[in-house]
């Protein structure tokens, strides 16, 4: 939509400026009637849903009002419409117009409006943003003494009297707590109450409660950037990773406690529709990796879902061989693996991988599935929500239908939480989708 509404003012603007130069005149009465029209035709366009009024369109709004009230004002005036014509002043005109309107449009084109993933559940999807501060740990990013805060937001059934299973989600390096808001959405409908968690200063940014933003901390972003570059030796890396799989559990950790301690106490419904005996945890890449090493060391996790993610809790460096090798240890929690060609074609090839094998025996209760022809980014819901980025962030277009691959990750990932927690039908998914 951002893209045909700017080739339709780029097209008005050259027509007219050519129209002008032929005939020698400015018609300033004829561009007046068009632009108070093209605010009309926005207005109803936006009262009729065919435009979805977000923050995508604020700055279209804001011209097209502009330059509207810009007119009306003119045709009060009544100027002459061939005063002062100058060519070069309509050309002037026109291109300064043009660069209004793609600066206005800039975000419908990267941000583009697009239709949401199928929702198929039967509750209505309601959701709820909360600040949790740990008073047992001080932020590490800031030298301001503050105890660490986490945001959490909830997507949970709506005016429903049963009690559902804790899905816990975590995100990747670089992202937001709703990144996966489709399959939030989707398994919330059929019956879970989902928190997913910002990770204040690995998340790309975030918003408390009381107004406190946090963007992705520098020292942060530049070890994961040079991480895949390369720079760092496999024994600098393992140091590394421990340190981010710390933060990551210890917020996760910390997030679960407290909702499991406000299920007791707390009346808010979130809290009292909550299972506390089946909790699932899922992250995607950074965050999925810190779900497996978190389903490791806690006993009330009933089922875990890696997507993208190296098995960083499954790893162990022997500085003998200076490499990463797996963990001989059995992992028992039931996991689903899913696995973009950014991984897949990692899992031999890379040591970090070692323990991601699909020959790995230690895993008993496992299943594996491959999107072939997926990105990394498109097991979240980024390249739907902007294609640009998302093309731009992996270096190429994903070889699979978007709306394909997270809707069928998203009914994956139900059917094993189905099964896993609530003991509903099988779980048998292909290995390749």
């Amino acid at each position: 939509m951002g893209t045909l509404l700017l080739l339709i003012a780029l097209s008005f603007e050259i027509a007219f400026a050519i129209y002008c130069m032929k005939t020698k005149h400015n018609h300033k009465k004829m561009q007046n009637w068009f632009r108070i029209a093209a605010f009309i035709a926005f207005v109803m366009l936006t009262l009729s849903s065919v435009i979805v009024w977000s923050f995508r369109w604020i700055f279209l709004g804001i011209l097209l009002l502009l330059l509207a009230v810009m007119a009306t004002a003119s045709l009060i005036r009544n100027k002459a419409n061939n005063r002062n014509y100058k060519t070069s002043k309509i050309v002037w005109k026109s291109i300064i117009t043009i660069l209004a309107f793609v600066f206005a449009l800039v975000p419908a084109i990267v941000f583009p409006q697009h239709q949401s993933p199928k929702m198929t559940g039967k509750y209505e999807v309601a959701t709820a943003t909360y600040t949790y501060v740990d008073k047992d740990r001080i932020e590490e990013f800031t030298d301001k003494g503050n105890n660490r805060f986490v945001n959490v937001e909830f997507w949970y059934p709506k005016n429903a009297d049963d009690k559902f299973p804790l899905l816990v989600f975590s995100h990747g390096a670089y992202g937001i707590k709703a990144s996966n808001t489709s399959t939030y959405t989707e398994l919330a409908s059929h019956g879970y109450v989902v928190v997913s968690i910002d990770h204040p200063y690995h998340s790309f940014y975030t918003r408390s409660e009381d107004g406190k933003s946090a963007l992705i901390n520098n020292d942060y972003n530049s070890e994961i950037d040079n991480m895949n570059k390369g720079v760092y030796s496999n024994e600098e890396l393992y140091g590394l990773i421990q340190k981010w799989m710390k933060l990551r559990t210890d917020d996760m950790n910390f997030v679960i406690d407290t909702i499991l301690n406000k299920a007791k106490s707390d009346n808010n419904p979130i809290y009292q529709h909550i299972n506390t005996d089946k909790i699932g945890v899922f992250g995607h890449s950074m965050g999925a990796a810190a779900s497996v090493w978190l389903s490791r060391e806690r006993d009330d996790i009933d089922a875990v879902v890696n997507i993208d993610a190296p098995f960083f809790s499954e790893l162990a460096y022997k500085k003998e061989v200076d490499d990463f090798v797996a963990s001989s240890k059995d992992f028992t929690t039931p996991l689903l693996n899913i696995y973009s060609d950014d991984v897949w074609g990692q899992l031999e090839s890379n040591s970090l991988y070692a323990a991601n094998k699909l020959n790995n025996e230690t895993f008993k209760d496992a299943y594996t599935v491959h999107f072939k022809g997926a990105k990394h980014l498109s097991l979240t819901d980024l390249p739907l929500f902007s294609p640009i980025l998302a093309n731009v962030l992996q270096g190429v277009k994903a070889d699979i239908d978007p709306y394909y691959c997270i809707e069928t990750q998203n009914e994956l990932i139900l059917k094993f939480f189905d099964y896993k927690l609530k003991g509903i039908g099988q779980f048998a998914p292909e290995e390749t989708y």
